[in-house]
């Protein structure tokens, strides 16, 4: 069994393929942050914040730039399909490891079955004769069968999934732009009359905190690239030429996007809001909006579900290698697949979709909160982790005469702030009453987990 060293480094991936390109991982890190979490969550937070909402994902965006440059840090010194669950447990102890390992797993595994879900429901739409489950098997079989062929044709097909919403992106912000200069006439705009409507920030400072909370996960799905590192040509240089550009292509995404937005629709619009993309849209007097948006979202969540299958079969597959789950996951195809992780991760994936449909909603509420807030422990043992491993990643630097090829800006300072700005956001989603519920549940998944990892090592010490 391979296990962590002493001085941090994490299990090589020898038994895996090394197929995925800089270009792979730069176009998975996009496709993953660009969801539906955008097309259609961003009309609520707009409705809760007004036009000041841009100032609430300019915080989100600035958060999560930084943890994700201190996890590329990480991952450019220290590939691993492990990720931040292996540096957890090299920074913190074996404790970190299995919690942020196992949290991240189920976090994924109940995001595959909303995202199946939802592709279902809107195919079932344009075709009422077909059932949704055999929709959800399509889907399921198609992309866990991309999973199972190779690696490097998941990264084909993530490249593919993420280049069309890009494409879709890019041309909404150039059709908004040419409305707001006034090149595409429109009547019924609201720019530059904000007044009418309550001015920039209608509900003040507590707005643009009541935004931060709709929007703070709105970036999830870019640590991927980080876990997908492992399995690049040259994983530390691949790593760190995907961050630097793309971390900054999503806040303008997000940013450039929602700017428009606010320009031409009225945040208490809420009819327009439900899907603000297709407002703009039909604005500027595309015909077909609506359809064309929903054929957007399907791709974007077809693209999540295969992104986050690959997900949780690596870090289930790495699981496995440091003893914290049963050794068959680790099994890898001649493919070089992990295909076991890959089986695993498919069938409770399919398990998930089935609670979507069978739980009450009681039930079923009580698991998606305790996946709300998972992100955030994530991004706060990331941030943790590294102020704890940077010293040691200098050092072994040193050692070798090989300078770390990404680091941390203003280190430790800015580290340190990212920190008390995280702390400051539980602070602000414990004051909040729907937020509060999401923290109490992981809070709760959290507490489940370590009893786990302390009845497994009772039962079978392992290693150290």
């Amino acid at each position: 069994m391979t296990t962590t060293d002493p001085q941090g480094a994490p299990p090589p991936d020898a038994a895996l393929a090394h197929g995925l390109r800089p270009r792979h991982l730069t176009m998975m890190g996009l496709g993953s942050a660009i969801g539906a979490g955008l097309f259609l969550g961003s009309g609520q937070a707009i409705g809760t914040a007004g036009p000041a909402v841009l100032v609430s994902y300019a915080i989100a965006g600035a958060i999560v730039v930084l943890v994700m440059r201190m996890l590329a840090e990480m991952a450019s010194a220290l590939p691993s399909s492990g990720s931040f669950s292996v540096y957890a447990e090299a920074a913190l102890g074996r404790w970190a490891g299995f919690l942020l390992g196992w949290l991240y797993w189920f976090m994924l595994i109940m995001v595959l079955g909303v995202e199946v879900t939802g592709v279902a429901g809107i195919v079932a739409g344009w075709w009422p004769g077909v059932p949704q489950w055999v929709v959800a098997a399509v889907v399921v079989a198609l992309l866990g069968g991309i999973n199972l062929v190779g690696v490097r044709q998941f990264g084909e097909a993530e490249f593919w999934f993420a280049l069309i919403k890009v494409a879709a992106i890019v041309g909404f912000l150039v059709v908004g732009a040419l409305v707001v200069v006034g090149v595409v006439p429109v009547s019924g705009s609201v720019l530059g009359d904000w007044a009418a409507h309550g001015g920039f920030a209608p509900a003040g400072w507590a707005g643009v905190a009541a935004g931060l909370l709709a929007v703070a996960f709105a970036f999830g799905g870019i640590e991927i690239v980080a876990i997908a590192a492992a399995e690049a040509r040259d994983p530390r240089d691949a790593v760190a030429r995907a961050t630097r550009t793309i971390l900054w292509r999503i806040l303008f995404f997000y940013v450039g996007s929602v700017a428009i937005i606010v320009a031409l629709v009225a945040w208490d619009d809420a009819a327009a809001l439900v899907s603000p993309f297709v407002s703009v849209l039909e604005l500027a007097g595309f015909d077909g909006a609506a359809r064309l948006m929903e054929v957007v979202v399907v791709l974007a969540l077809l693209s999540a579900f295969n992104a986050n299958v690959y997900g949780t079969s690596r870090m289930l597959y790495s699981l496995g290698q440091r003893d914290d789950a049963p050794s068959a996951v680790t099994k890898v195809s001649r493919r070089e697949v992990p295909w076991v992780s890959v089986l695993v991760s498919v069938f409770f994936g399919v398990v998930a979709v089935g609670l979507n449909w069978l739980l009450p909603d009681s039930l079923l509420s009580i698991l998606l909160n305790a996946v709300g807030s998972a992100l955030f422990v994530v991004w706060l043992l990331i941030t943790v982790s590294q102020l704890r491993l940077r010293p040691r990643l200098e050092a072994e630097a040193a050692r070798s005469g090989e300078p770390m090829r990404l680091r941390m800006w203003g280190y430790p300072w800015l580290s340190r702030v990212t920190l008390a700005a995280l702390v400051g956001l539980a602070g602000l989603m414990l004051s909040d009453d729907a937020a509060r519920a999401q923290i109490v549940a992981t809070a709760g998944l959290v507490v489940v987990i370590l009893v786990v990892y302390a009845l497994t090592r009772r039962v079978r010490p392992g290693r150290g």
